[in-house]
């Protein structure tokens, strides 16, 4: 029986842990084996995994300018290896120890900082293990490991493009399989609705981040729009929402469950989000469109840049007011069918379902 190991980081809920359980959640239905899902930060040390999360949610909540600097200068891209060579030194033989205990058949990076300790040890001959990275964004940032990778699942052509490219990683690695999302989400034809009101889903992220308030006084008492606020862990912005009392604005905590997201998708016009990889997939996905009010710093910025580029968002901007924006485009026939068209391609354009080449690789190892 195969073992499988994922590797996401940190233990907040973000896209890296989205994407492991719901590849493992495809994989059991067709795999026996051992699934495992372990954050390495907090295997080296619970104590430094809760400061670094801490220390990250308080950065771009409190200084998100400082936060988008940090993240370009050392992250994407970053001329300087310093800051990763500190980090293969403090981390590399704790991985290799981890490695070692869990033994496992396959091992899947649903995040950069792991993937660049694993590629060390691949280049360093210390392990053999098949490694498959599985980029849970809409770009490529400098951390992930490329050297020693033996598959490579990316969102679309261009990152596809730059990894053979520039990285000369062998094409024949290199899979576009979209961004992995749940298999709950499966795509509904559905008609746009041409006239209001409009049931608009917004969302936060999984910890309730991002200018969300600032929207929703917009939206109060409006006659045109109906919305479902999903508040993540942000039992602050719950409690504030429940305390106004408005009929067109109900919130919602933090779902856990594919099948309840899947069903609340088929029942909204549109949805008004941040540029999260799995959130924007899963619209997209489901057809619905889908307009960005605001980015975290760092990898929803560029997530957003590249989205806007390729047409498959709408970003609201500061003027007209939202009310106004969101009306143009869900009331206009024509604007709603080009942007499906533009959908359409974007899933032309997928090779193949990351679970279906994770089963066809498993099959090969011996």
């Amino acid at each position: 029986m195969k073992k499988i190991l994922f590797l996401p980081f940190l233990t907040i809920p973000t896209g890296h842990h989205s994407v492991a359980n719901t590849l493992i959640s495809s994989l059991k239905k067709r795999i026996q084996g051992e699934f495992a899902s372990i954050d390495f930060l907090s295997y080296f040390s619970p104590r430094l995994e809760r400061a670094v999360t801490n220390l990250y949610l308080n950065w771009i909540s409190h200084s998100p300018e400082t936060y988008n600097w940090a993240y370009s200068y050392f992250v994407y891209p970053s001329s300087s290896k310093k800051y990763t060579q500190v980090y293969e030194r403090l981390f590399l033989t704790k991985m290799q120890r981890l490695l070692s205990e869990e033994q496992p058949d396959l091992i899947i990076c649903t995040q950069a900082y792991p993937s660049l300790l694993i590629s060390c040890l691949k280049v360093q001959g210390k392990i053999k293990t098949p490694v498959i990275n599985v980029y849970t964004d809409l770009f490529i940032n400098n951390i992930w490991g490329r050297m020693g990778i033996d598959y490579h699942f990316v969102a679309d052509v261009p990152l596809k493009n730059e990894l053979v490219q520039k990285y000369r990683v062998p094409k024949h690695q290199v899979f576009i399989t979209g961004i992995p999302v749940d298999e709950w989400l499966a795509p509904t034809t559905r008609q746009p609705k041409l006239f209001p009101p409009y049931h608009i889903l917004i969302a936060g992220g999984n910890s309730g981040l991002g200018n969300i308030n600032e929207l929703l006084q917009t939206l109060k008492n409006s006659t045109n729009f109906n919305c479902t606020v999903l508040c993540g862990n942000n039992k602050r912005l719950l409690a504030k929402i429940i305390s106004w009392q408005i009929k067109n604005i109900y919130p919602l905590p933090y779902i856990s469950s594919k099948r309840e997201m899947a069903l609340l998708y088929d029942q909204v016009d549109a949805i008004v989000t941040k540029p999260g990889g799995v959130t924007i997939s899963e619209a997209l996905r489901k057809r619905i469109p889908i307009f960005v009010y605001s980015a975290l710093p760092g990898q929803e910025q560029f997530n957003q840049q590249y989205l806007t580029t390729q047409g498959l968002v709408y970003p609201l901007t500061q003027e007209p007011s939202a009310q106004e924006q969101l009306l143009s485009i869900l009331s206009d026939k024509f604007k709603q069918a080009n942007w499906r068209k533009r959908v359409d391609s974007y899933f032309d354009r997928l090779e193949r379902s990351a679970w279906e080449k994770i089963v066809e690789i498993s099959d090969q190892i011996t």
